[in-house]
């Protein structure tokens, strides 16, 4: 089994690009294959220690998941299944997708859900990343720090950005997950 987890909700698609991304970089020992949190189990989640998540924020806000129109069960439906673990000695990073033009007000709040949950069950989280070049007005996912609570990403405005974003993260993280870069 890979050492690290790789986890992640859609709705488009357009996360589990990331996560697919984010895998061809690592072998098999490393990184396991991407997968969707409607097709898993609590218990293939919990096998891992690191765990790479990753949500798109859709409507007002909202966690993917069939109150927020996905098209099918995502991480709205899973996180009541993992209420009951413990993620104590488990590192989590986080990334999200978001649109900080057409959703400026909720710019990857998503992150904020995911963060708020596994925190609060005592996961240590990397991976905040800078503010710093977006254009949004607000964003729960902005901790107290500054920072985003996870790498925000925005393919349909800062798609260009995605590329380099996404490997000074990795580097980022790296340390934390003993990740070979």
């Amino acid at each position: 089994m890979a050492r690290i987890g790789l986890f992640f909700g859609t709705n488009t698609g357009n996360t589990r690009k990331i996560a697919k991304q984010i895998k061809k970089r690592f072998d098999d020992d490393t990184m396991a294959d991407p997968l969707n949190v409607n097709r898993v189990t609590p218990e293939d989640f919990a096998a891992y220690d690191f765990l790479i998540l990753g949500t798109p924020t859709l409507g007002e806000g909202q966690l993917p998941g069939l109150s927020s129109e996905a098209e099918a069960e995502s991480w709205e439906e899973f996180l009541p299944k993992l209420e009951d673990i413990s993620f104590d000695g488990k590192t989590i990073a986080l990334y999200g997708l978001g649109d900080q033009v057409g959703y400026s007000n909720e710019f990857v709040d998503a992150l904020s859900f995911l963060y708020d949950f596994f925190s609060d069950r005592g996961a240590k989280i990397v991976g905040s990343w800078p503010t710093d070049g977006y254009d949004f007005a607000t964003s729960q996912a902005v901790g107290e720090d500054g920072k985003f609570v996870g790498l925000a990403l925005d393919l349909d405005n800062q798609s260009d950005l995605t590329e380099e974003r996404l490997s000074t993260w990795l580097k980022q993280i790296a340390p934390d997950f003993q990740l070979p870069l």
